[in-house]
């Protein structure tokens, strides 16, 4: 199964839009949002951006960020939990979450160590290997900081790859066995 999987679109509906043909120019299974949706657009990109991933809502599982309130979170139709366990790579879990709550000081509950945690929130992409867990960041595709490209990942097996919009590689992590 492939996935595509991005962060804080705040509100910017063209780039939101880019996502989208990323998602269908890899051929992904699953889009996995890691919070952040709606908040900072206008209302008419807001609508626009609900609009288009309702129309997909069956491919999609979202965590919520803390700028998800519950006033954009009625125009979606999908559920923002505040985390989503994943079965992984190589015996693995994937928690996924935007990182304001769960982060790597403070784990989701029923992580364990080895498991992979996928996380928003900073706007900039990482990956990091600490003792106990591993930690990516797909960065930002509404408001990149950093001096970082707009992007996402893929996740697909035991690999994961960093993107632009454009489509262009510039970071990979391949997942050793747990």
């Amino acid at each position: 199964m492939k996935w595509v999987i991005a962060s804080d679109i705040h509100g910017a509906a063209a780039s939101c839009a880019r996502l989208l043909e990323a998602y269908e120019r890899e051929g992904a299974d699953r889009l996995l949002l890691l919070g952040d949706l709606l908040e900072s657009g206008s209302m008419e990109d807001k609508e626009a951006i609900a609009v288009s991933l309702n129309a997909m809502a069956d491919s999609i599982t979202a965590v919520a960020g803390n700028c998800d309130s519950s006033a954009h979170r009625h125009m979606l139709a999908f559920d923002l939990d505040d985390y989503a366990a994943i079965p992984g790579p190589g015996g693995r879990t994937v928690f996924a979450t935007h990182g304001k709550i769960y982060n790597e000081s403070s784990w989701p509950p029923g992580m364990e160590r080895g498991d992979i945690l996928l996380m928003g929130h900073t706007h900039v992409p990482a990956s990091v290997r600490y003792p106990t867990l591993l930690s990516f960041n797909p960065g930002s595709v509404g408001k990149p900081r950093g001096g970082s490209p707009r992007s996402y990942m893929t996740w697909e097996g035991s690999l994961f790859i960093w993107k632009t919009l454009s489509g262009q590689e510039f970071r990979r992590y391949e997942v050793e066995p747990k």
